[in-house]
């Protein structure tokens, strides 16, 4: 009989190397007063061993307990046992002088977390380093982990022996927008300064080139004015390493604070609200210069092509002084109504946190790092709104809104209305021609109708041409969005992930929809059509529904639970 035992070397998190054991028995001939198997689960043979007198208190050569090696290998079954075998849930040992819970942490294991807790672990005990679980959970970015011990009450801002809080540790280590985003909406403290250096938050992601973290803290207001011991701010620090990234950043975030005198162009680009404005003129500004200039009394075109390009060159200049280029787009309207944001209270998050690691499913594909909430089935997190919305379908820009459960059928009115609009657009300038144009499409054919009627009035054929085009995208639009809402039951957003959704059955040529009923009661369901109370549409409240389990009563489709 032979074995492949894996064991770790050194500090926990360390690599794994593997050793191989060939013996058909268990023996003690290993240089070291704690047993192979016993480290590494061999469970029968553990408590044989353990029932024939072996003290699991017993610290190997490197004064690691049976308790530590159960906990770097998540083995909660053995971690029960131990204990109660007398093992010490806080036993300090190793190189780092941890303890089993440093550990699990340290390897992100949270179910293990999760147990030793249970058991009384300390997670505010500090290691051989200084550091608390909680900070080094955010070191080693194991989001879970650091939701879970927040909501079990440690402070988000707690500081290690070195005056590190996660959020510093997150920002020098963690290269990702978690778990740094996850912290900054437990209301952490930004601009903590450390013990020995003084250095934020944003000094130490300045210090580690991390730049995804030094966009979440300067949108979370951090202090670009701080100093550390040094006298160093960080943008200081920034231009120390010439990263012309960090420089250009960190510099905007300096001047929209009223330093080093910005040119007045500058101002009005970090100004949030001449943007705004200008993102909503534009369009309409552009459209009339258009009309404008073709109507105009000139006959050389080269004047009004040299007019046109002037109009280009300032459309490219405001692009560039920061207006999005979303401003562009021809619908401005809007949306005030709730698109189904999901709303929960601060106890409310830390509860389902608990709840959701004490059964293990606290998973980033259910829970939402950045809201803390456990995401409701067909929920999605809106990156642009930055809030997580119910059935979501998309995020419209041109309403300036996300489209979900609460507005989505509110989306699909305004569509129909703007078809109607834009083919009433159409009708009046085919009427218009009719009686201002002496020329006809029968009598002069395409072509000569076509520059007649643009020379007739340039305003109105530029007009037409703009309802065309919108009428088009529209048009597709609406019919998109019906065929997916009647014929298929899902949404956009599901439409586009439906490999990523468990509850869906893709093939190369369809997608099996479980909130597919049908073509008519979908319609019915989705406009809640009631037709005087001869008709009963099924009202879900996607913000409350979270799974979903097949039908056995009836041996198709689903119910929602």
């Amino acid at each position: 009989m032979s074995w492949k035992v894996l064991r770790v070397r050194g500090k926990p998190g360390s690599a794994l190397v593997s050793f191989s054991v060939f013996t058909p028995m268990f023996t003690w001939r290993f240089n070291t007063s704690v047993p192979l198997f016993l480290r590494y689960g061999i469970f029968e043979r553990c408590r044989e061993l353990v029932e024939a007198g072996f003290d699991v208190r017993q610290p190997d050569k490197e004064n690691v307990t049976l308790l530590h090696w159960a906990a770097i290998n998540n083995r909660i079954d053995l971690v029960k046992y131990y204990i109660s075998k007398g093992g010490v849930v806080d036993q300090l040992g190793g190189d780092l002088n941890s303890t089993p819970l440093h550990w699990a942490t340290r390897q992100g294991h949270l179910s293990m977390v999760v147990q030793l807790m249970k058991y009384g672990a300390d997670p505010s005990l500090i290691d051989g380093e200084g550091c608390s679980c909680v900070h080094l959970a955010a070191q080693f970015g194991h989001t879970s982990i650091v939701a879970y011990l927040i909501a079990k009450g440690q402070d988000v801002d707690m500081m290690d022996q070195n005056g590190m809080t996660p959020l510093m540790w997150a920002a020098y280590r963690t290269h990702s927008v978690d778990p740094t985003r996850l912290l900054l909406t437990f209301n952490v403290s930004v601009n903590l300064g450390d013990k020995y250096h003084k250095n934020t938050a944003l000094h130490w992601a300045v210090l580690a080139g991390n730049t995804t973290v030094i966009s979440l803290l300067l949108d979370a207001n951090a202090n670009v004015d701080a100093q550390n011991i040094k006298g160093e701010t960080p943008l200081d620090l920034a231009k120390q390493r010439k990263n012309v990234w960090m420089i250009n950043h960190l510099q905007e975030a300096w001047q929209a604070k009223g330093h080093d005198s910005p040119s007045y162009l500058k101002r009005l680009k970090m100004d949030k609200e001449f943007r705004q404005k200008v993102m909503l003129a534009t369009p309409f500004l552009v459209i009339w210069l258009v009309g404008f200039i073709a109507d105009l009394d000139i006959d050389s075109w080269l004047i009004k092509g040299l007019m046109y390009a002037g109009v280009w060159v300032t459309v490219q200049c405001l692009s560039k002084t920061g207006i999005p280029r979303g401003a562009r787009g021809f619908c401005l309207i809007s949306w005030k109504s709730d698109p189904g944001i999901i709303k929960a209270s601060e106890e409310q998050k830390k509860k389902t946190i608990v709840e959701l690691a004490e059964t293990g499913s606290l998973d980033l594909s259910i829970f939402c790092s950045t809201c803390l909430i456990r995401k409701p089935i067909r929920s999605k997190h809106c990156a642009v709104c930055n809030r997580c919305i119910a059935k979501f379908d998309h995020h419209c820009p041109w309403v300036g809104n996300c489209v979900g459960s609460g507005n989505h059928r509110y989306f699909m009115g305004y569509l129909f209305f703007l078809l109607c609009m834009i083919c009433w657009m159409i009708y009046g300038c085919i009427c218009y021609w009719r009686i201002h144009c002496a020329t006809s499409y029968a009598k002069d054919g395409f072509w000569l109708y076509l520059t007649q009627i643009a020379s007739c009035s340039p305003w109105m054929f530029w007009m037409f041409l703009n309802s065309i085009f919108h009428f088009m995208w529209v048009a597709v639009l609406i019919m998109c969005q019906l065929y997916q809402i009647a014929a298929l039951g899902i949404t956009t957003n599901e439409r586009m992930n439906a490999r990523r959704y468990k509850h869906f059955k893709v093939t190369a040529t369809s997608i099996e929809s479980p909130f597919n009923h049908g073509c008519i009661r979908n319609l019915i369901d989705f406009f809640e059509i009631r037709c005087c109370g001869l008709i009963r549409p099924v009202a879900v409240d996607w913000t409350t529904q979270y799974t979903i389990e097949y039908d056995q009563t009836s041996g198709s489709g689903y119910q929602l639970v």
